[in-house]
């Protein structure tokens, strides 16, 4: 069964985050600042010092899962080619990004994946949010499949 529901952006959050900053954790940090629960990344660029994302892997049990994480330092410098995603949040509130990112090295190779904390900005990263009206960006856990997925309503 498709899940869908129909909303609007109601307004946009721009932001910077500076160097040293984790950016899962400074991207929540801007959405618990806006109260940001419904949300999508509408543009995202910049440059990391560090990188950590998951890839899907097969497990032990032939279900499909997450790997473990893969930490690029990309001596110094990787280019931000890529972030998207959506604010989402659990039953209780709790604001529950879910952001994939494309990144290239210094000699143009591309990694991607889905982002955890551990990416570090190297000079800047540069943020914008549409913040969505009359739609609920919600995150569920589901027993068969093993994690939590996403769960849209209409208001």
């Amino acid at each position: 069964m498709i899940e869908s529901a129909k909303g609007t952006i109601k307004e946009v959050v721009a932001f910077r985050l500076p160097p040293g900053t984790d950016v899962l954790d400074g991207i929540t940090e801007v959405c618990k600042e806006y109260n940001i629960k419904n949300g999508i990344i509408m543009s995202a660029l910049g440059s990391w010092r560090k990188a950590a994302f998951y890839n899907p892997v097969t497990t032990a049990g032939g279900k499909p899962g997450y790997g473990e994480p893969i930490i690029l330092n990309g001596n110094g410098f990787l280019e931000l080619v890529s972030l998207s995603g959506m604010i989402c949040h659990d039953t209780e509130g709790n604001i529950l990004p879910h952001i994939h990112i494309t990144l290239s090295d210094e000699r143009g190779n591309a990694y991607g994946g889905h982002m955890i904390n551990g990416c570090e900005v190297l000079l800047t990263t540069d943020i914008v949010i549409g913040v969505l009206d009359d739609i609920i960006m919600g995150r569920r856990f589901d027993e068969e499949a093993g994690v939590a997925l996403f769960a849209p309503k209409t208001v």
